[in-house]
């Protein structure tokens, strides 16, 4: 058995002049308009069936040189399209204009090119459109820009493949920067602009600049600050959540003649703001343009939101698994300050109630050295149980006006000796003034502070200096409801060991340390600058520590309220004072 086949089935589209031969029998099957034309424009085949009630006969058009008696109006959109459909070999469907001898009329045109033999290049299309609209003369016609003359199928199917795009790529991560970079590059990849830009929301009236995508001759922007008030149309982007485009002016702050801002939001509370150019191609969008802009908006601010939310909660659990670990270190450090101060005692007494002292003068060293003992101990539980009190705000202070020279001398008194038994110099010195200087604070407490940072400065430093001075700082303060005339500000300076600058931001950190085994060689709980960072702000002041590094030794400072203004001793009155002497 045989099969016959035809090795070339007609194809109604594939033969020119095929084509041109049945074109009036492709009218009669229902097309208004159909003709035959060439990549330059020349029409091979033409019939319409309303020319002649027009003023148009069709023996004026067919391989004629008369071929601007039917000609689009907007030629250079038209024959774009036809360049397009010849080079792609796909149709396109689209809206034209074409003048007429006595006035113009609109079509709906569907561009069909017309398939040549293999291995050679198509050179002519067929067209087939129906009526739209007729105006009675060229010049009532007002041709859209060339965004507008793109089919809206065409113009929507590239917004829906940015959203496509976007929607596709945030979901493959939850990292903020990555979300930020990969939506300016989204937006550039389709609308290409000369820049695009977004700036993380927080409700302030400043942003910043936090990802950018740009052509090489536009200056960056990573990192600017834009101040919201100042740039038209911000604003109004962010109270109605809706896509906005501007006009720019000359002087403005992005160098374009328009751009389209953005604001992407979450539960309708904006969360960025983004900010791109509109070049010639998108600078008219329509409604549904705009629509779709605002759908991939609401797209990237919910991924902003659940990025910013998984992340607080991933800082949260890092937080929580670093105070738990801190804690534990804690625990197990104090617990080794205490026992080793019970241990001693236990140890003296042991030896006395033994009968191990072989006189008077060795039973009254060994209760020496339990009674030193007990000392530490009660420092090291008054530590924490003011750490307790503090954390449960328990803490109560009794605030009343304090003489600073008294503080001095009493914590001097306290810690000379402790400088003196470790060769260290030690030295306290006021402001010179001629009345007493007051400050409003806790006595017992503020001089609690004191001791607390000198010994931290007595502990950590080996050979050098200690010394603590004080200032007046002339500066209203509001405290309590109460004005004050300034702060007194006091520096504990040793040259001590000192702490490294990637360290020091752990020093006031709850239950944590610099360093747990150098916590163990000095002794203490750690607790101290933390203690007294505490009370200093219960009683209306600040602590810093400064240092430059391990072994360039370190400050400490801290203010209190000035309870009033103390009359200070002039340049003059000190070199007179200093020459009498």
């Amino acid at each position: 058995m045989s099969i016959a086949a035809n090795s070339e089935p007609p194809h109604l589209l594939s033969d020119k002049e095929s084509v041109i031969d049945r074109t009036e029998t492709l009218a009669c099957l229902g097309s208004e308009l159909v003709y035959v034309q060439e990549g330059t424009g020349r029409y091979l085949k033409f019939y319409w069936q309303q020319s002649e009630r027009l003023g148009l006969k069709s023996e004026h058009i067919d391989n004629t040189e008369n071929q601007e008696s039917f000609a689009p109006i907007d030629k250079a959109d038209y024959f774009k399209r036809l360049e397009q459909v010849l080079a792609t070999l796909i149709p396109q469907k689209c809206q034209c204009w074409f003048s007429l001898p006595q006035g113009a009329v609109e079509f709906e045109l569907l561009i069909t090119p017309i398939l040549p033999t293999l291995g050679s290049a198509a050179t002519s299309v067929l067209v087939m459109g129906r009526l739209l609209q007729v105006a009675a003369s060229k010049n009532q016609i007002q041709i859209m820009p060339k965004s507008e003359n793109l089919d809206n199928d065409t113009r929507s199917q590239q917004y829906q493949k940015l959203i496509n795009n976007i929607t596709t790529n945030i979901r493959r991560t939850l990292d903020l920067k990555i979300i930020w970079q990969q939506t300016v590059d989204s937006l550039s990849a389709t609308l290409q602009p000369q820049f695009c830009i977004i700036c993380p929301y927080y409700g302030d009236s400043k942003i910043r600049v936090i990802a950018e995508s740009c052509q090489p001759n536009v200056k960056p922007m990573l990192g600017t600050e834009i101040d919201i008030a100042s740039q038209v149309g911000f604003t109004q982007a962010l109270n109605t959540l809706k896509p906005v485009i501007v006009e720019q002016a000359e002087d403005s702050l992005f160098k374009t003649d328009k751009l389209l801002i953005v604001a992407t939001s979450h539960q309708e509370q904006p969360n960025s703001l983004i900010a791109l150019s509109l070049n010639a191609q998108c600078s008219h969008l329509s409604a549904k343009e705009l629509e779709l802009t605002k759908e991939a908006a609401d797209q990237i601010g919910t991924a902003i939101a659940h990025a910013t939310l998984y992340k607080e909660l991933e800082s949260a659990r890092q937080q929580a698994e670093d105070a738990s670990r801190l804690k534990s270190e804690f625990l197990a450090n104090v617990s080794h300050e205490i026992r080793t101060p019970l241990n001693g005692m236990i140890g003296f007494l042991k030896l006395i109630l033994d009968g191990m002292a072989d006189d008077d003068e060795e039973k009254a060293l060994f209760l020496g050295e339990a009674h030193k003992s007990s000392l530490h101990l009660l420092e090291v539980i008054n530590d924490i149980l003011d750490f307790a009190k503090i954390e449960a705000g328990k803490m109560e202070l009794e605030l009343s006006p304090v003489k600073l020279d008294e503080l001095f001398n009493d914590v001097e008194n306290f810690m000379r000796l402790q400088a003196e038994h470790k060769n260290l110099s030690f030295g306290m010195q006021l402001p010179e003034t001629n009345d007493e200087i007051l400050v409003y604070s806790d006595y017992l407490r503020l001089k609690q502070v004191m001791i607390n940072l000198v010994g931290n400065a007595i502990k950590f430093t080996h050979e050098g200096h200690i010394t603590v001075t004080a200032d007046v700082v002339r500066k209203k303060v509001v405290f309590k409801e109460q004005e004050f005339p300034g702060m007194v500000k006091v520096r504990v300076v040793d040259t001590g060991i000192g702490v490294s600058l990637d360290q020091q931001d752990k020093l006031f950190q709850l239950f944590s340390q610099v360093d747990g085994s150098r916590t163990r060689q000095y002794g203490g709980t750690g607790l101290g600058l933390t203690i007294s960072q505490k009370l200093v702000e219960a009683m209306g002041g600040e602590v810093h520590f400064y240092s430059l590094g391990e072994g360039l030794g370190s400050t400490v400072t801290f203010t209190v309220p000035l309870y009033q203004q103390p009359v200070m001793v002039s340049t003059g009155e000190s070199e007179s004072a200093s020459s009498e002497q």
